[in-house]
């Protein structure tokens, strides 16, 4: 298998592993509110929780034989970064699940596509990413895309348990969420780059294992702190679909966002934050249409015309990569068309 074969591969897997668990995660995230889940923090909890489900991934990894041309950074120095990434992570879930709250899933999942644009900032100032017309078609009809719902007041219908008047502090906290996620995005590839200055499996699973740890450690005290846990046992009795339900959707929600994040993860070593937050967009055309059908979100016509913009606007950015990747095997034939021409003589 070629060098370019087994990473298209990797890249394939993580994709597979972030669209498949940010969708299910935020699914079930929603059902966990219309059933009678009330705790933002537990929501919160659940987002980092499964941490431990990556130990054997890591043992694995380490056990693997690693570069001896890369020199690890300080103990106290990589404990901080993990430790401040966690931080941020646990300030993001915690948006994250106010803003699920407030909204409905469909109006909810448009609103995130405009982290691509916050990314898109960050990533220029980070990590120097380069910017083509292509690239700038994509941000700005995506961030179009979430403009439309932001100043569609009547898209929130729905026959979800959101609070009323909750709108306006909904739309709020997912536009902050997803610039602060777009920050974290950046800072885990500038971590890679700078930093640990490698991208192996291992360095991907270490710094979603200790981040996501950490964040994990924040949530649990936020829920003994604001008193939530003293409220869970009467929770999870007024469960509309029961007990086994209640921890069934919360577990799942947990195993869910850790896929999600190790495929995060994943694509930000190996290709960029920008092309992460682009791929985490699939999910854009994806999310309202389920909403449709299982919450009873209303698709209007502001809703579907965003919908086709953001689609539009991921398709600009994978056809970008497509000519990157169309001009990176151009080079690659022209030099071992010269070695072969150089052999001959």
């Amino acid at each position: 298998m070629s060098e370019r074969v087994r990473w298209w591969a990797v890249v394939l897997v993580n994709i597979v592993f972030l669209l498949g668990g940010q969708s299910v995660a935020s699914f079930l995230g929603r059902i966990y509110y219309d059933q009678g889940g009330r705790s933002l923090w537990m929501a919160t909890v659940v987002q980092s929780c499964g941490t431990p489900l990556a130990v054997p991934l890591l043992l694995y990894f380490r056990r693997r034989p690693r570069s001896t041309a890369v020199t690890r950074p300080p103990l106290l120095k990589i404990s901080a970064i993990y430790a401040g990434l966690g931080v941020l992570l646990a300030a993001d879930n915690l948006m994250y699940s106010y803003a699920l709250l407030y909204l409905p899933l469909s109006t909810y999942s448009l609103i995130c596509a405009t982290q691509l644009s916050f990314n898109a900032v960050f990533s220029y100032f980070l990590n120097k990413e380069k910017f083509t017309a292509l690239i700038l078609n994509s941000v700005v009809l995506l961030t179009f895309s979430a403009a439309l719902v932001g100043v569609s007041h009547g898209s929130d219908g729905t026959n979800s348990s959101v609070p009323e008047g909750k709108f306006p502090l909904g739309f709020a906290l997912t536009l902050s969420a997803s610039a602060l996620f777009s920050l974290i995005l950046s800072l885990m590839q500038l971590t890679f780059d700078k930093v640990l200055k490698s991208d192996t499996l291992y360095d991907v699973m270490e710094m979603q294992f200790w981040s996501n740890t950490a964040a994990a450690v924040v949530s649990v005290a936020g829920l003994f702190i604001s008193g939530e846990w003293s409220s869970l046992d009467g929770e999870m009795d007024g469960y509309k679909k029961g007990k086994v339900a209640y921890g069934m959707t919360l577990a799942w929600t947990a195993i869910s966002w850790q896929l999600a994040t190790v495929g995060m993860m994943g694509l930000v070593a190996a290709v960029s934050s920008l092309f992460t937050n682009v791929i985490s967009t699939v999910g854009l055309p994806l999310s309202p249409i389920v909403a449709v059908i299982f919450f009873g979100d209303r698709m209007d016509g502001v809703k579907v015309l965003a919908m086709l913009i953001g689609v539009w606007g991921f398709l600009s950015y994978i056809y970008q990569h497509y000519l990157d990747d169309a001009k990176v095997k151009k080079i690659l034939a022209e030099r071992l068309a010269d070695d072969d021409e150089h052999q001959t003589v």
